[in-house]
């Protein structure tokens, strides 16, 4: 199967504004050291790591959110890495991005189907509207919720609403960035198993961060496990859960109590 992505040794370093001396440049963090891999088309993957591993920097870094400082990022065989905003526009209905906590990027003040339709009209898709319904079809919401305010929705409809607005641009690509942590375990199931649907039914490729790892396991088909900024492992799931090889991934098993997904999710 081809890569939609190829990342080699890729760098990021952010300024260290609490370290800002009176004269001269700012000091740089450096987040992530030499990343190297790829995604395949259809591919579930997950990204795991404890605070400050550097996992929602590369999730940004994916979807050009943030612009690498070294390497390489390549999107179905294009360099993406340095392109400026205004070439970057016509490829980002191709990458999409479902945030942790819906409400901060769901405006209170417009209804549900006017927050889906808009990034559509955005890059001129006809009969916007009809496609934002669409788009709530296929999340297993009414019709109806297109008249809804966000905060007339659950925590899980609003998540919904945030995977509704992400596939409606039909994207090859989409990044999830803890979009369950804030739910109940009942909500937390439908959203994974709605996932992995959206991903068989519509061909797209997910890249899920999380720190729970009963979550990825139950999700995803490989996982990277990234620590201070490197990938430590990378492995299929049952592999790694199996068998670890990085004392770090041993580490993060041993910490976190795992339940059999088996009952916990079915």
């Amino acid at each position: 199967m081809a890569d939609l992505y190829e990342v080699d040794n890729l760098e990021l370093s952010l300024p260290d504004m609490t370290r800002r001396p009176l004269f001269g440049a700012v000091p740089r963090n450096e987040i992530l050291k030499g990343l190297s891999f790829s995604i395949p088309r259809g591919e579930i993957l997950g990204i795991v790591g404890g605070s400050g591993s550097g996992k929602s920097t590369l999730g940004r870094a994916l979807v050009r959110l943030l612009e690498p400082t070294g390497g390489t990022v390549r999107f179905d065989g294009r360099d993406i890495t340095h392109l400026e905003e205004t070439e970057l526009r016509p490829l980002r209905k191709r990458f999409q991005m479902i945030f942790q906590d819906p409400m901060s990027s769901l405006n209170p003040r417009h209804r549900v189907g006017g927050l889906i339709a808009a990034p559509l009209r955005l890059q001129g898709v006809e009969n916007a509207r009809e496609a934002a319904l669409e788009a709530l079809d296929h999340v297993g919401l009414p019709r109806g919720f297109a008249e809804r305010y966000p905060h007339e929705l659950s925590g899980g409809q609003r998540q919904r609403v945030g995977i509704a607005r992400a596939i409606a641009l039909r994207p090859d690509f989409i990044l999830a960035d803890e979009i369950v942590s804030g739910l109940d375990v009942s909500s937390q199931a439908q959203v994974l198993a709605l996932l992995e649907r959206l991903v068989a039914e519509l061909g797209l490729t997910l890249a899920f961060i999380s720190h729970d790892l009963s979550v990825i396991r139950r999700l995803c088909t490989r996982i990277l496990v990234l620590h201070h900024g490197e990938i430590v492992e990378n492995a299929p799931t049952a592999e790694l859960f199996d068998n670890p090889s990085a004392a770090y991934t041993r580490e993060l098993l041993d910490a976190i109590p795992l339940p059999d997904p088996e009952q916990v999710w079915n």
